[in-house]
């Protein structure tokens, strides 16, 4: 089952709308599931049945609302793409943590659900990096999160475990890049990192150009195992 929710913001700034897909039955936990820069397309509307199939109740919040609602966009259309990248240019992650932690307190207060973790996506994985430093959300997954090694500095903050997925050939975030997030992150005892060798950005995309087929169910393999483990 699924349905479109609107969820009061904590900044009393409007209601973000989010896509919430519900369990057959009772929920084990709960996943806020954050979107790339494309917005609560198919594919994260995607993810999000897989997670209520696997038994979770699953919340994709547009986070985007505040100036492009209800946005849908497609990463191998080249107008698409870079429609996506002029929203990336006018947001403010700041708000994105406010929006994430919303979803948190709803889904708690609002549906009941104590357990809370995330799974986040290009600019939806640095989402996760930060709620992990910011917000008391149980669990934490980045895949391929742009802009992580420039808030290096927030990671004394992280309380409850984060994973972050790595492509290594990532042309969004540099060698230089990954080497400052491991330099921070490799001994942080909260933190576990994987690199996937060779592939690029957006590997784990559940449809599409981007998707390499064995690194996104190795990926997902080990993100469903770790929210498995950190959320019971």
């Amino acid at each position: 089952m699924s349905e479109t929710v609107q969820i009061p913001s904590l900044k009393h700034d409007g209601t973000i709308p989010a896509y919430v897909a519900r369990p057959a039955g009772p929920p084990k936990a709960a996943i806020v599931v954050i979107p790339e820069i494309f917005g609560v397309n198919p594919g994260i509307r995607q993810k999000a049945d897989k997670w209520a199939a696997a038994g979770y109740l699953a919340v994709a919040p547009d986070i985007f609302w505040r100036f492009a609602p209800g946005v849908e966009l497609n990463p191998d259309v080249e107008a698409e793409l870079n429609e996506a990248f002029g929203y990336f240019q006018q947001y403010d992650a700041a708000d994105g943590v406010y929006d994430i932690e919303s979803a948190i307190k709803w889904i708690r207060h609002d549906a009941g659900i104590a357990k809370v973790g995330c799974t986040g996506y290009c600019l939806g994985g640095r989402l996760a990096y930060m709620a992990a430093a910011r917000t008391d959300v149980d669990a934490s997954v980045g895949y391929y999160g742009v802009m992580i090694d420039t808030m290096l500095d927030e990671a004394h903050h992280i309380a409850k475990p984060l994973m972050l997925h790595i492509p290594t050939a990532d042309h969004l975030v540099a060698p230089a890049a990954q080497a400052a997030i491991h330099a921070a992150l490799d001994d942080h005892p909260r933190v576990t990192l994987h690199d996937y060798a060779g592939l690029d950005h957006g590997f784990a995309a559940e449809m599409g150009d981007r998707r390499d087929e064995a690194g996104a169910q190795l990926a997902d393999a080990r993100t469903e195992a770790f929210l498995k483990e950190h959320l019971a």
